[in-house]
């Protein structure tokens, strides 16, 4: 495999999957190989250190299986890890080499989907904290105003095999309710997890039918279809092989091939 030039797709559990499959579906001819950190996930109540710290040693990791190019398909670490990464470990370990998030693209085009220029943002506790989207989508769109909303509990309803039973409802409603209180004027949802496109059901079961959601595969995979058009020196490095190959990090793989059937196939 080493031969191969794979792009890496890291995520720090399953979620990941779900950008991944949008990605695979806009660009099948590329060789993949995918690493979820699921030993050491969920990251979004960890400090930014230690997210980037494990963050910057699956990147290492994907590296040492020969890709050039890294995506970083968790929100957590595009929002506390991918800044350092990008201006000072790939400095010190291979300036050639490149890592990319999901932030960045969603908030180059999030601002199209607004009327009223309110969206809310929905993610995890350290996403949020983080403020990321806020300072992203204010870069690109400064007449959107972004009401942000942590859902600490989903991603463990989700990781859990909940997010389908009736005691998820109750989770969903409460965040909703909580995002929605602070404006009245939010017509976009941000799902700003990249789990929370298996909630997507039920969150929009609560919402007003005048409020869209939007999910990140499709804007990431775009995003990455047009980063590869400019830059061809990246994408004639790439090899086109369609294959996938998927990692974790735990020892026992079973959990993780029931999530991917979940995630990746569905």
């Amino acid at each position: 495999m080493l031969n191969n030039k794979p792009i890496g797709i890291f995520d720090s559990g399953y979620g990941g999957l779900t950008v991944f499959r949008s990605i695979f579906q806009q660009l099948p001819a590329y060789d993949y190989i995918y690493l979820g950190d699921t030993a050491r996930a969920p990251y979004g109540n960890r400090s930014f250190q230690t997210i980037h710290q494990y963050t910057w040693e699956c990147v290492q990791w994907l590296f040492k299986q020969g890709c050039p190019l890294v995506i970083l398909a968790c929100n957590t670490a595009s929002s506390k890890a991918l800044r350092t990464i990008q201006q000072r470990d790939l400095q010190n370990e291979d300036p050639s080499k490149r890592v990319l998030g999901v932030i960045r693209p969603t908030a180059e085009v999030i601002g199209d989907y607004t009327k009223t220029k309110e969206i809310g943002v929905l993610g995890t506790k350290g996403t949020v904290q983080s403020g990321s989207y806020v300072i992203e989508i204010g870069h690109f769109f400064p007449e959107v105003k972004v009401r942000q909303q942590a859902c600490p509990l989903w991603v463990p309803l989700i990781e859990n095999g909940e997010h389908d039973k009736p005691g998820a409802d109750y989770f969903v409603k409460k965040y909703l309710d909580q995002a929605l209180a602070q404006s009245a004027n939010i017509d976009t949802i941000l799902l700003a997890c990249t789990h929370y496109p298996l909630l997507q059901e039920k969150i929009k079961a609560y919402l007003p039918a005048n409020i869209q959601t939007i999910s990140q595969g499709d804007i990431v995979a775009k995003s990455l279809v047009d980063y590869l058009q400019r830059h061809p020196e990246m994408e004639s490095m790439l090899t086109k092989n369609s294959t996938q190959q998927f990692f974790t990090t735990t020892d026992d793989t079973s959990d993780f091939d029931h999530y991917a059937e979940i995630f990746f196939c569905r």
